[in-house]
């Protein structure tokens, strides 16, 4: 099962993802490999910015609701 329908946490798909540069990085893995990894990571990237824009529109809510008060 892929990592990302696991619901990993904002801090682990980052860490999946920085991983994941530094192998494309070093060079050691071969074309279809840093293809794999390329496209792992795109979808690593579109998941983080998900998370983030959540918790921005989270933080958005609170902060309204406190200058309401």
């Amino acid at each position: 099962m892929n990592k990302l329908e696991t619901k990993q946490t904002f801090e682990q798909a980052l860490g999946d993802l920085e991983k994941i540069v530094t192998e494309v990085e070093q060079g050691k893995i071969g074309l279809e490999e840093s293809i794999e990894k390329y496209e792992q990571g795109m979808k690593l990237i579109k998941y983080c910015r998900a998370i983030l824009e959540q918790a921005e529109r989270r933080i958005e809510t609170i902060s309204k609701d406190a200058q309401a008060k």
